[in-house]
């Protein structure tokens, strides 16, 4: 019986000294509202996870890929909480919260390079305070971007995404890059001054809630969007992205992420493998043109023109007054 008690004993003492080592914090996703919906690869906050490193910030949490130089993936909430007025800071720097003698990528390693510093969680999404926004521009949230994707189509994406915010719909969004070897604007690259790996493609998952839904409420028909955009100028240039929607499951394929882990099993099935539809969605998808009488105004699939009362009902106008026709 001493035997098994000492056993015992040095078990504990093992566990125990293990979690505190320097610089290991266990992972728990119920930490981070950004990773309610699960942690896509079980990153852990542990400096042996070289190529896994999780980070979670106020703003987002992250994946992060010591040998790549740029995140995995990136998760975070967007809600109207999320939005203000704050301007873009701007202040692109490395992130000091990895492990104090990991190398740090810099803002000077994407010069010159063809490619643009790429944001994954957007700046336009944290505008509610300066430290939000500024978090954005931490280089573990950039990732060598195709100029003609990030300025297009990835950015009309991130667009359509606040969109639906200011339409009263509450998104769990995650971004990332994967493979090696893009399309700048100085031709093709594998890796940016020997230590950024140029990912050959950039995901994006979004959920859409309704404002008030809590994650327990996602069921079989919540929308999802998932995009898979080629790292290549040549190839993105004047397109949209609703031309690159795939599923979560040929995502997890390309991957080997685990979306929705957090999610009942069938209602995971369910999400992974349905492909969204522009013209049959139950989101309100219509696109926000300008303003009439201090009110939004927004083009219908139809073609309507119409603005939102308090109420949420619809009011229609000359469609003139749309000048995105």
């Amino acid at each position: 019986m001493n035997l098994f008690r000492s056993l015992a004993v040095l078990a504990l003492v093992a566990v125990v000294v293990s979690s505190c080592a320097p610089g290991y914090t266990p992972a728990t996703t119920n930490q981070s509202p950004h990773l309610a919906l699960g942690n896509p690869s079980n990153a852990q906050t542990n400096p042996s996870s070289y190529d896994n490193y999780l980070l979670n910030k106020p703003q987002f949490a992250l994946s992060y890929n010591r040998s790549k130089g740029h995140a995995n993936w990136v998760a975070w909430e967007l809600s109207p909480k999320w939005l203000g007025t704050i301007d873009r800071q701007n202040d692109f720097r490395p992130d000091e919260a990895l492990p104090q003698d990991w190398p740090k990528i810099k803002p000077s390693d994407y010069s010159s390079s063809g490619f643009d510093r790429g944001h994954l969680c957007p700046s336009a999404d944290r505008t509610n305070s300066i430290p939000s926004n500024s978090s954005t521009f931490l280089m573990t949230n950039m990732i060598p971007q195709a100029p003609d994707l990030n300025r297009e189509a990835w950015e009309h994406l991130e667009q359509f995404s606040r969109e639906l915010v200011e339409k009263g719909y509450k998104l769990y969004i995650t971004a990332g890059a994967y493979g090696t070897g893009g399309e700048g604007s100085k031709g093709t690259a594998t890796k940016l001054d020997d230590v950024v790996n140029v990912p050959a493609r950039v995901y994006k998952i979004i959920v859409v809630l309704p404002g008030n839904a809590s994650v327990n409420e996602i069921n079989s028909t919540t929308p999802v969007i998932a995009v898979d955009f080629p790292n290549k100028n040549s190839t993105v240039k004047n397109t949209s992205w609703i031309r690159y929607i795939t599923t979560v499951s040929e995502l997890e394929r390309k991957t080997g992420m685990d979306f929705f882990s957090n999610l009942p099993s069938s209602t995971q099935s369910a999400l992974q493998n349905a492909r969204f539809d522009y013209r049959s969605t139950s989101i309100n998808v219509d696109t926000k043109c300008s303003v009439y009488n201090g009110n939004a105004l927004y083009i219908g699939k139809s073609g309507g023109c119409y603005y939102l009362t308090a109420s949420g009902k619809k009011t229609y106008v000359d469609r003139d007054l749309c000048d995105c026709k």
